[in-house]
């Protein structure tokens, strides 16, 4: 059969069907052709996908420290011990599941292969907590306790759970980017709809935790653990026949490769080469030929200046070009430019990387302090009472008003207003305008704090929960915390999907990820050193079991003054920023950096 040329234009020669630019190829291997797959038939899939994903691991983790007390038998700070290291283990898979699928598997069976360890452990828990933890039957809610379990009820508990950790953290930081794989950014249109693609994404995660935050959290709560976890195994399975299903139309990038050796040829050529004199021009530095790419066809990246001293890894020295002659090749004396300028991109992700952990602290409060300071206010309306946790729904409800205003009426409204592009707020503008929101949200949960305060029943000061303060006084903090996150965590996603290499974008989707579970590590750190301080001189400290004797206030103002700090080493660091300088992208890759003042 005659192999078909392919024109710049992104044709066949002596046929009408395009090829995407940005080097996708379909499942056999073969370039793709746009009309025939990815763009949002495929991207759709991989939404909802993520949507049925999001309710299966929610399903677990968000009364998850309920069925450790209940069930368990442990007590709350053994229960909370073991969700903080369980949720830990999330994060660090997700970091194995980006090496694999960037390194050796592709993105695809990396996304498959985890999801089905995923569906495994969903099973594992809903068949033993069937069969042996939930004993006597209807126990596990707030009146009946469950009775003890043996060593091998206990270790197959573990094991589900684990799994469960193991396909979720494989699987999440790959699925974004698997999605937005699907979308040609080197096509105009198809670009357009890629940035579109991460709001719709982080959408569909928060539509599916909010159905597990109410309906399946409302079964569990009540004692019906197998049923709640039966659907979470249900949906998760659901979830990887859909995905099964939409194979015939996705785009695949293939693995590049270990990035490590990579890195490391980079960081030994230049040490060997500390006292060679280089031209200023960089004509002297080594660009190889697609064919023998280290990257296994990636597109090529164009020298950028900064961090000069990396540039020595890919001079040409006079031995090299004896080697060279005598057809000789040693990476780790001689990397290609491409090459050092992935060491480049990470080491210039890295500081927006670090200011965004602050932000993932003011985050983490929503599941924790904001749950305690709205049990300590008045939780009922007429004889319903309001379980504090529920009122994170209106976090969801923010995400979802905002992602569709932000879409329909911000980013059209400032790609007009805008002179020199049509394109909306940049990435790290968006992510600016997340972490100013943030202090506002602190801020509000501060002023909510002092009037709960107030209201306290002043016959009974020390008594908990005597506010008189309604809990909806929380609707502010909780709206604006949902709006900083369309801002910050969407734009965050599709910062590091743009800005690292084409080898590594799992891995610049497993950098949010992290970010987020630094957040926790470093906000339990606060509150421990906050603590340590205040309750100095028989003081109750800032947040005492009792609210009403300590100033929770003061910790969200405090909390607030360093997300300002943090704002302004933010700005610093995005002025500071490059961006990545793609061979042939369409758009922008001349500009260093995007953020404005």
């Amino acid at each position: 059969m005659a192999c078909l040329e392919v024109s710049k234009e992104g044709k066949f020669k002596g046929d009408t069907e395009e090829l995407t630019l940005d080097g996708s190829v379909d499942w056999h291997g073969r370039p793709a052709i746009r009309a025939k797959s990815g763009r949002w038939v495929a991207g759709t899939i991989v939404l909802l996908n993520q949507g049925l994903a999001t309710l299966a691991f929610f399903g677990v983790g968000v009364n998850l420290v309920l069925f450790l007390t209940r069930v368990m038998g442990q007590n709350n700070a053994a229960a909370a011990n073991s969700v903080s290291k369980w949720t830990g283990t999330v994060y660090i898979f997700s970091l194995v599941g980006a090496f694999l699928s960037d390194s050796y598997w592709g993105r695809y069976k990396t996304c498959a292969i985890f999801q089905v360890i995923f569906v495994i452990g969903l099973v594992s828990l809903s068949l033993s907590s069937y069969l042996s933890l939930i004993r006597p039957k209807g126990c596990g809610n707030e009146t009946i306790p469950c009775g003890k379990h043996s060593s091998l009820e206990m270790g197959m508990f573990y094991l589900s759970i684990y799994l469960i950790a193991l396909g979720n953290g494989g699987y999440q930081p790959n699925i974004a980017t698997f999605g937005a794989d699907q979308f040609d950014e080197e096509h105009s249109k198809e670009g357009y709809s890629k940035v579109a693609f991460f709001s719709y994404f982080y959408l569909a995660l928060n539509l599916g935790s909010l159905f597990s935050n109410t309906i399946l959290g409302y079964f569990e709560d009540e004692g019906l653990w197998a049923l709640g976890f039966w659907v979470s195994a249900g949906s998760a399975f659901a979830a990887l026949v859909l995905f099964l299903l939409g194979t015939p139309r996705y785009r695949h990038f293939k693995p590049s490769g270990n990035p490590l050796s990579r890195f490391s040829q980079v960081l030994v050529a230049a040490s060997r080469k500390w006292r060679a004199q280089m031209t200023s021009n960089g004509e002297d530095l080594y660009v190889m030929d697609e064919n023998e790419s280290p990257t296994n066809g990636n597109r090529k990246i164009l020298h950028t200046g900064g961090f000069k001293f990396l540039d020595r890894a890919a001079f040409i020295s006079p031995r090299d070009l004896e080697d060279q002659k005598s057809g000789v090749y040693n990476p780790w004396r001689l990397c290609p430019i491409t090459q050092v300028e992935e060491v480049k991109c990470i080491l210039r992700l890295l500081p927006i990387w670090l200011c965004t952990i602050i932000y993932s602290v003011v985050f983490t409060q929503m599941a924790s302090l904001f749950v305690e300071q709205g049990a300590a206010m008045k939780t009922t309306i007429s004889n319903f009472r309001i379980p504090p946790a529920s009122m994170s729904s209106f976090d969801i409800l923010s995400v979802a008003v905002f992602i569709f205003f932000y879409r329909r009426v911000i980013d059209p409204l400032v790609g007009r207003l805008k002179k020199k592009s049509s394109r909306g707020l940049t990435e790290l503008q968006r992510m600016g305008i997340g972490l100013v929101i943030a202090v506002m949200a602190m801020v509000s949960a501060g002023i909510v704090e002092c009037y709960r305060l107030k209201y306290a029943n002043s016959g009974c000061p020390h008594c908990s929960g005597t506010s008189s303060l309604s809990i909806f006084w929380q609707i502010p903090q909780y709206a604006l915390i949902g709006a900083s996150e369309v801002f910050m965590y969407v734009g965050q996603l599709e910062f590091f999907n743009a800005q690292t290499p084409d080898g590594l974008k799992s891995f610049g989707s497993a950098l949010c990820m992290t970010s987020i579970s630094l957040g926790n590590y470093v906000s339990s750190i606060l509150v421990s050193i906050v603590m340590k301080i205040s309750t100095e001189d028989h003081m109750p400290g800032w947040i005492p079991g009792n609210l009403n004797r300590g100033h929770l206030d003061r910790f969200y103002f405090l909390l607030a003054i360093l997300t300002s700090i943090d704002l302004v080493l933010y700005i610093a660091c995005a002025k500071w920023f490059k961006s990545i300088q793609l061979e042939g992208k369409y758009e922008e890759n001349d500009m260093p950096g995007s953020f404005k003042v």
